[in-house]
């Protein structure tokens, strides 16, 4: 799976804020400090190989030196180990509290979690494949559902019909319309009060309810979803296509 929305982060350069580097906001401002082969910018990073790649494609080659240092690398630079460093940024928190900035044209990678398989083991190993497959299906049902809240709302109207119609043509159609059922009081007697249920879009929830009170919603509620199992996931189609290549 290549796209499992967890776990993001970047690989970019970390330069401090203060003292000479307070200035410098971009790759370009950082290329113009004068470095040289007999007077190196020093980064310290984990990842040299592709560090050696992002410098080589700026132009930099023989003007960075690459160390290497356990624990926290955002402590290089002010213990005056390394100038910069190169490394791992989720939130930006570590790096602010150690007075390191990311620049412009200093992000090197975009990175998430993902999942990987062996295709021999999917081939051979008993029962591998249909476990895969619950996975599969699992993760992108509740990827979909991330991207939901199931709306629902009170309204009084003629017929299950008049709501639905109504929500249609206000563009409330969820997944595959709206759900309209009958609200019945404890004697069980129908009192023209029906409930509508659908799935938004998290973007468009706010129009969605500010359209709904429109139309004499009341008691709006909106619930998060876990999962959202719909057909057969596409990636799992495609799994079994490059098994059989």
């Amino acid at each position: 799976h290549d796209a499992l929305r967890y776990g993001g982060c970047h690989l970019a350069l970390g330069v401090p804020s203060k003292g000479d580097f307070a200035e410098v906001d971009s790759i370009d401002d950082l290329k113009s400090m004068g470095w040289s082969k007999d007077n190196p910018l020093k980064v310290v990073t984990g990842y040299h190989n592709t560090a050696k790649q992002f410098f080589e494609e700026n132009g930099m080659s023989d003007q960075v030196t690459f160390l290497a240092a356990d624990g926290a690398l955002e402590a290089a630079p002010y213990m005056g180990c390394a100038d910069i460093i190169l490394d791992l940024v989720s939130t930006g928190t570590t790096l602010r509290e150690n007075n390191l900035k990311e620049i412009v044209g200093g992000r090197v990678i975009e990175s998430e979690g993902i999942m990987v398989a062996s295709r021999r083991a999917l081939k051979e190993r008993p029962g591998l494949l249909e476990m895969v497959k619950q996975i599969l299906e699992r993760l992108e049902a509740h990827l979909k559902a991330e991207e939901f809240f199931l709306v629902t709302t009170n309204i009084r109207a003629e017929s299950e019909s008049e709501i639905a119609g109504q929500m249609l043509e206000n563009g409330i159609g969820g997944l595959q319309g709206p759900t309209v059922s009958p609200v019945f009081s404890s004697g069980l007697r129908s009192q023209r009060l029906y409930a509508a249920s659908v799935c938004v879009r998290k973007k468009n929830l706010h129009d969605t309810i500010k359209s709904l009170r429109g139309m004499g919603g009341t008691g709006v509620l909106v619930s998060e979803l876990t999962y959202i199992f719909d057909e057969e996931p596409w990636r799992w189609t495609e799994l079994l296509k490059k098994l059989e290549d």
